[in-house]
């Protein structure tokens, strides 16, 4: 019978975050593939461990797969580690996981820190609907682009950003969403932990006084809310059905606009709106 893959979140900073099951399970797996040894050699030292760890990242994941299935296909357990939080979110493990899988191996989780996740928890923003897009191109161009595509997402945001494109990010989301409440949790789980809040400008402000706040991992969040969803779509509604009431009756201009997006008991409702208060007889 063929062994267990184990994939075991870690801690993200404060060692004594990780989980008495995941200390268990790296004692007892034969293997641990780390994302880089000499970082999780930190880590195991901590907790006492000596299993025997081989390098799987991102450079070498491909090629490691088979000699990690072939120990699995043996009867040995692995366990599959990142540098910190859980693998495979923004981190090595998805060829590995997916091979495993089509192989007829047992993945088995072991949850556990999550730097989106805890960033979540604690900012103060809604967690009804969230969306989790990692790190954006480190390209200005390419970035720009993804974030005019996100504009449309109903939901909090949730993003990685490093310490030397932190600022940059705030500048592009000042021009995007230069309304929207953001908020940076930076240092999660370390001493220097901090979250600030405020607009994506106001943030620019509080680093250009404050460089040192430029330092550390960044989880970036934006309040890109349903009602901040529709308030834009209803913007852009607006504009509509104003140039259509210029020219054809509320009914049609409702049809009209419903063809390109949007429902049409809503529109209809804002029509009326925009009918009634601009004074204009316009008959249905």
């Amino acid at each position: 019978m063929p062994g267990v893959l184990y994939i075991v979140a870690t801690p993200i900073g404060n060692l004594d975050d990780i989980s008495l099951r995941a200390i268990t399970t790296l004692e007892k797996v034969d293997l641990i593939a780390a994302e880089d040894t000499r970082h999780s050699k930190y880590l195991l030292n901590h907790l006492g461990i000596d299993t025997r760890m081989i390098s799987c990242h991102e450079h070498n994941e491909e090629s490691r797969c088979a000699e990690i299935l072939q120990r699995l296909a043996d009867d040995k357990d692995v366990a599959l580690i990142s540098d910190a939080g859980t693998p495979l979110i923004s981190d090595p493990g998805y060829r590995l996981v997916c091979a495993a899988r089509r192989a007829g191996i047992r993945v088995s989780p072991i949850p556990g820190a999550n730097s989106a996740i805890a960033a979540l928890s604690a900012a103060g923003l809604a967690t009804t609907s969230f969306h989790f897009f990692g790190f954006l191109s480190s390209k200005k161009q390419q970035r720009a682009a993804q974030l005019e595509a996100l504009r449309d997402q109903a939901g909090t945001l949730v993003l990685f950003e490093s310490s030397h494109r932190i600022e940059g990010l705030l500048q592009q989301l000042s021009q995007i969403f230069p309304d929207r409440q953001c908020v940076i949790a930076k240092e999660l789980t370390k001493l220097r932990e901090q979250f600030l809040s405020g607009k994506a400008s106001e943030l620019l402000l509080r680093i250009d006084a404050d460089k040192a706040l430029t330092r550390g991992e960044f989880v970036v969040l934006i309040d890109n809310s349903a009602s901040a969803g529709r308030e834009r779509l209803e913007s852009d509604d607006i504009g509509l059905l104003r140039v259509l009431l210029d020219e054809v009756p509320v009914k049609q201009a409702v049809r009209i606009a419903a063809r390109l997006g949007g429902k049409k008991n809503d529109l209809y409702q804002l029509a009326l709106r925009l009918r009634d208060s601009s004074d204009t007889d316009i008959s249905q």
